[in-house]
This record gives structure tokens, sequence and C-alpha cells, in this order.
């Protein structure tokens, strides 16, 4: 069953997020996630949540999101990530 890892992200200093961001790419695909969002425009609807910047990837299930959080591949990464910003991440299975 398919899982989407939302993620919401406040950048700090955006020089190297985007480095970040061109080098995540392969490594996400290579966990079987996709994109379906990758900031653009958002409305809060209901409540005081004021995300800033939301992602939103498609997993193939739960199990494959959690592998790519976890994994070695992705350390260094994570890492750079939380030098230039912070954030909030869920996964969520699917229906």
């Amino acid at each position: 069953m398919a899982a989407y890892l939302i993620y919401d992200v406040e950048i700090h200093d955006p020089e190297p997020y985007a480095d970040f961001m061109r080098q995540v790419k392969p490594i996400v695909e290579s966990f079987g996630g996709r994109y379906l969002a990758r900031g653009g425009a958002h409305e809060v609807l209901e409540g005081d949540w004021t995300p800033s910047r939301l992602v939103l990837f498609e997993f193939p299930d739960m199990a494959s999101a959690r592998a790519l959080f976890t994994s070695d591949a992705y350390a260094p990464l994570k890492a750079l990530r939380h030098s230039c910003s912070t954030g909030h991440a869920v996964i969520v299975e699917g229906v």
C-alpha cells in the first residue's frame, strides 16, 4: 500500500539547501519515491498550522519511506538539511 511522506520545512540558508535539493532526488528515487509537490502555493483551511514550505512524496509503502529516512545514503544529506533548515516530517499510509 502506498505511503506518503509529508515534510514541512523552513529554510534558513537557501544556498546549501539548494545543494541538498540537487542531491536528494536520485536518493529518493532509489527508494521508490517520487515527488508529488515540492514547495509551491499552499493554503491553510483550518487550524493554526502555519507551514513554511511543503514537500509531498509518494513511496510504494511505509517501509520504503522509512528506509530512505534512516539510510546511510541519506545520512549526509540529512545532516546538510539540518544545517540550513528546520522542519517536521510524517509518513502516512495511503488507502
